[in-house]
């Protein structure tokens, strides 16, 4: 009877032993999954941090350049399909071409950085550039590739000054670096556009002289 006894107790013993093992390993467990859930948690305000960290050191004249420079891309990508629509020289609508290219590229790269940075962009044109598209989609043939090429210039060396200005003095660094990485690309728009200019310029000049005045039709 002794015997039954001890075995009974050292079964109950084992069981015991047994359920404290699952007790601390299920503690252990629960410890892990809790520490998954700190880590991710601090990982989530860590990069809200620095998102508003992002935003709040933008400062006036950072936020304007970004809001600047959207409304600047969005214009070029606008007026250069009505530039492969409307122009009459082949030279002139592959520069249309070339604006929409690369300045849909630039605006994408402007969304990631307004993106860190806590800016929302323009989603349309604002009335100076919708002004300006009116204005040109009245035009056809020569007349408008002059036009078109002479508002690129000006629009191309005053954007030129602005990323310059910024590719230097912007106090964030990823609206400092878009504007220095855009740089380039906006200094062989420049100078393309002037090659281009004087041609189209001349040739509208040459087009309205050929014409005949109103006087002279009514005689």
């Amino acid at each position: 009877m002794q015997g039954v006894n001890e075995i009974f107790r050292n079964a109950a013993l084992s069981a015991a032993l047994a359920g404290l093992v699952g007790l601390a390993a299920a503690a252990q467990i629960s410890k892990q999954s809790d520490n998954r859930t700190k880590a991710s948690s601090e990982k989530t305000e860590s990069s809200n941090a620095s998102t508003s960290k992002g935003a709040a050191q933008l400062t006036p004249a950072d936020r304007g350049f970004v809001k600047k420079a959207a409304e600047g891309g969005l214009a070029e990508v606008e007026l250069g399909k009505l530039a492969t629509e409307q122009a009459s020289s082949d030279e002139v609508k592959k520069f249309g071409q070339r604006m929409v290219a690369d300045h849909s590229k630039s605006n994408d790269q402007l969304k990631q950085v307004a993106s860190r940075v806590g800016v929302t962009l323009p989603d349309k044109l604002n009335p100076k550039d919708q002004a300006t598209k009116d204005r040109l989609s009245k035009l056809s043939g020569e007349q408008f590739d002059a036009a078109y090429m002479r508002d690129m210039v000006k629009d191309h060396t005053k954007d030129l000054a602005e990323f310059r200005h910024q590719s230097q003095s912007a106090k964030n660094d990823d609206v400092k670096n878009f504007a220095a990485q855009t740089l380039p690309t906006l200094q062989d728009h420049l100078q393309q556009a002037k090659s281009i200019a004087p041609k189209e310029k001349r040739e509208a000049r040459n087009e309205s002289k050929g014409k005949p005045s109103p006087a002279k039709l009514q005689r």
